[in-house]
């Protein structure tokens, strides 16, 4: 059998398709590496960081129900939580759990999603005792109520506190959790970066076994610069690249033919790898900075490479980014913690902190001052490097300047072009204008609290102002709380001095409770001997045969005897409160009091009228007299006709 023949052309060929068969099969294994990579940067970015946010919206939602429930129950009056508790119960709260149940399919921990839906129950559980308690203290009768009162407190004490430290409890670990799980991902991708550079090293001594082969392959018929890129390739094969010397010897070496081709092709190869392992190497050692140039528009290992490089450089800038704000949030959050009883003291810690970990040069910060209607004002509570003495006295007003109209705005104010006149930053060696000048509004609950004014010669970045607003929101709700236990301070204060008060007014009330009683008895006393003696004189002028009445300073009966039925023909029942002007002829009420005054202190004849509508003469004497304090008129009245029919020797009364 006729053995093949291979001509060099062929071998070369040959060896090429196998050079290329090497590469397409590290070019393959590096996209899968790298899609492996994406694919976890996907999961952490898309899964785990949204989880990480909502699971600490969370916690904040769970602390800010808290407090708000504890300021239904303590301070009756502040509607603006009031309605803040009741939107967190209808649409805050709703929204996060759906925004969570989108995510938690994706969650791989399968704990880790039945504590959320136990989290979400117990969360319910106490928006369902909250809900108690609101529907308890409603009306200021109910927060009078002390039973009332005493029972939401208990409630708050008993159930709300441990309950939300509970749930406080489970979403700090789950939020923990969550955070390892983003480190984990971090890791395998820092991991998933090395393996690729060991698999281009093992199929680059892999390509360099294979060039052996064929360069063993091809002795026989390939001349001296051929054997010369073979001592090229086994140097290569040891991990030696040559220098440019070298390099340009081997352009020189050789003519422009296949093997010249080859020669450029090696050269290019040896370049490459140069470049390819100096860049794997800076992206091992984090250096996501370093440029890299690939071979051509098509050189997938190197694309792929730069690919990773952004991506890994965009992961490491958002975790920086990130952690900066953490860090940030949790330095903040323990220096109001630490100063949430003294506004000065607060404003000044706060500020001079928040100068230096934004890496700016100068700030101000502005406090509401109580007010109302139009005598509402800022004023200069704190400042770092700053003119205090220029706003010493100055009352900013809503609406004026920046400050006034970040406050009338509810908005940041972000200035890049600032005018040359409007601050200088000023140091031992001279002053300049700033770059930027930020101001953020101290807002929560949408009431205005202050404003903080920072300068810089840097550009803020949008990380940055958006840390500033969060914080913001935070200092504002520290300033409210430290405000509400000033207030409350205050409150106990004046409480216990009332109470003092009260404790001497109570011993000062039972000795005259004691003098009252006795006077009571004595009073009961006279009452008693004075109601006998009423009842002997009604006795008397029951008896009598002229009509007695007492009339008010209204016109209307207020005391009649008997004989006044019989004379005007009307029951008990319908001359009780009866006007008297039903007695006189062409009187009306209107005009009583006045006919009454005329004739008093006088004995005349008048035109009476019965119930009967039958008129009569009859002498009518009419007194006044006081009693309790009140004007009374009394009426003596003599029906002349009865008197004339009286039998002989009868007296009149």
């Amino acid at each position: 059998m006729k053995k093949p023949k291979f001509t060099i052309g062929s071998k070369i060929f040959g060896g090429f398709i196998s050079l290329i068969a090497i590469f397409a099969i590290n070019a393959s294994v590096s996209i899968i590496t790298i899609k492996n990579s994406n694919t976890l940067i996907n999961e952490n970015t898309q899964v785990i960081d949204p989880s990480v946010k909502a699971i600490d919206e969370f916690i904040l939602l769970v602390t800010e129900s808290k407090m708000l429930i504890t300021n239904w129950v303590y301070l009756q009056n502040n509607q603006e939580d009031k309605e803040a508790l009741k939107d967190l119960h209808a649409f805050r709260y709703p929204e996060l759990k759906d925004k969570l149940n989108t995510l938690l399919p994706q969650w791989q921990d399968t704990l880790q999603r039945q504590t959320v839906d136990s989290v979400f129950t117990g969360f319910e559980e106490l928006i369902a005792i909250e809900k108690d308690i609101m529907s308890q203290l409603i009306s200021f009768e109910d927060y009078e109520d002390a039973m009332v009162k005493w029972q939401a407190t208990e409630a708050v004490e008993s159930e709300v506190l441990p309950r939300t430290n509970t749930l406080k409890e489970q979403l700090n670990k789950i939020s923990i959790l969550k955070r390892e799980e983003a480190d984990q991902a971090q890791t395998s991708i820092i991991a998933s970066s090395d393996s690729l550079r060991n698999i281009i090293l093992i199929l680059g001594i892999i390509t360099i076994v294979i060039g052996l082969f064929g360069a063993f392959i091809l002795t026989r018929s390939i001349t001296r610069p051929i054997n010369f890129l073979k001592e090229l390739i086994q140097r290569l094969s040891r991990g030696e690249l040559p220098d440019e010397e070298e390099a340009e010897k081997i352009k020189q070496k050789f003519n422009n033919d296949e093997v010249g081709d080859m020669a450029n092709a090696v050269d290019d190869l040896v370049h490459g790898l140069q470049d390819t392992s100096e860049f794997a190497e800076q992206i091992g050692k984090g250096n996501y900075q370093a440029s890299f140039s690939p071979l051509s528009e098509h050189d997938v290992l190197g694309n792929s490479l730069i690919n990773m490089r952004d991506n890994l450089q965009n992961v490491a800038e958002d975790d920086k980014k990130r952690n900066w704000a953490t860090e940030g949030t949790a330095k903040f959050g323990e220096i109001l913690r630490q100063n949430n009883h003294n506004v000065a003291e607060l404003s000044n810690t706060i500020l001079s902190n928040l100068i230096k970990y934004l890496g700016a040069n100068q700030g101000g910060m502005f406090i509401v001052q109580d007010g109302d209607g139009e005598d509402a004002h800022m004023t200069l509570e704190a400042c770092y490097a700053w003119d205090r003495q220029k706003y010493i006295d100055q009352k900013v007003y809503i609406g004026e300047g920046l400050i006034g109209q970040a406050w009338q705005e509810k908005d940041t104010i972000f200035l890049t072009d600032v005018p040359h006149d409007y601050i200088s930053i000023t140091s031992g060696l001279g002053d300049a204008n700033p770059t930027s000048i930020l101001i953020v509004p101290l807002l929560v609950n949408e009431e205005v609290y202050g404003a903080i004014e920072i300068a810089s010669f840097q550009e803020f970045k949008d990380f940055e102002i958006e840390f500033l607003q969060k914080i913001a929101e935070s200092i504002a709700s520290t300033i409210s709380s430290a405000k509400v236990n000033s207030r409350t301070q205050q409150l106990l204060e004046e409480s216990t001095q009332m109470t003092e008060q009260m404790r001497a007014q109570e011993e000062e009330m039972r000795q005259n409770m004691e003098e009252l009683q006795a006077t009571q008895e004595e009073l009961n006393r006279k009452q008693k001997s004075m109601m006998d003696r009423e009842s002997r004189i009604k006795a008397v002028l029951d008896t009598a045969l002229a009509s007695f009445v007492s009339i008010n300073a209204n016109g209307e009966l207020d005391f009649f005897n008997k004989n006044t039925q019989r004379m005007f023909g009307y029951t008990e029942e319908q001359l009780s409160g009866m006007n008297v002007s039903a007695f006189f002829k062409n009187i009306n009420e209107n005009n009583i009091v006045s006919y009454l005054n005329q004739h008093l202190h006088t004995e005349s004849t008048h035109t009476l009228v019965s119930r009967a509508g039958l008129e009569f003469e009859a002498e009518i004497k009419l007194e006044d007299y006081k009693l309790n304090g009140e004007s009374y008129f009394i009426a003596r009245i003599i029906d002349s006709k009865s008197y004339a029919e009286k039998a002989p020797g009868q007296e009149v009364e």
